[in-house]
């Protein structure tokens, strides 16, 4: 049962820091590109920051200098997914998702985890 489930998300003030995590299981993840992605009230889901399988790392340009990804891929067990946000603005506000793309036909979600920044 494969599973990608995102913690750490929460309210803060502007200028604060939050670190997501994501814990995968249930499948191979160590060939997987991850990323998080997040999606504000009415607008699309857009990638914030992705990692690949070697270790190659892309950000968005809102999340260049204020946001570092990382990865941990223990041998047979969980791979965990981090997003560490620092300077948070306004506009970072909307729920922010864990997603896996392991082949050109499988890839895996999380359910998200919401980030508010007042």
């Amino acid at each position: 049962h494969v599973q990608l489930v995102e913690s750490g998300g929460g309210s803060v003030q502007s200028g604060g820091s939050l670190k997501l995590s994501c814990v995968a299981s249930g499948y191979d993840f160590s060939k997987c590109e991850m990323g998080w992605y997040r999606q504000a009230p009415g607008g699309e889901r857009d990638m914030v920051s992705t990692i690949s399988a070697r270790g190659i790392i892309k950000y968005d340009n809102s999340a260049k200098g204020r946001f570092t990804i990382s990865r941990n891929m223990p041998k047979n067990s969980e791979h965990t997914l981090y997003l560490q946000m620092a300077n948070l603005r306004s506009d970072d506000t909307a729920m922010y998702y864990c997603a896996a793309s392991c082949t050109q036909y499988v890839s895996f979600w999380g359910a998200g985890t919401q980030v508010t920044v007042s």
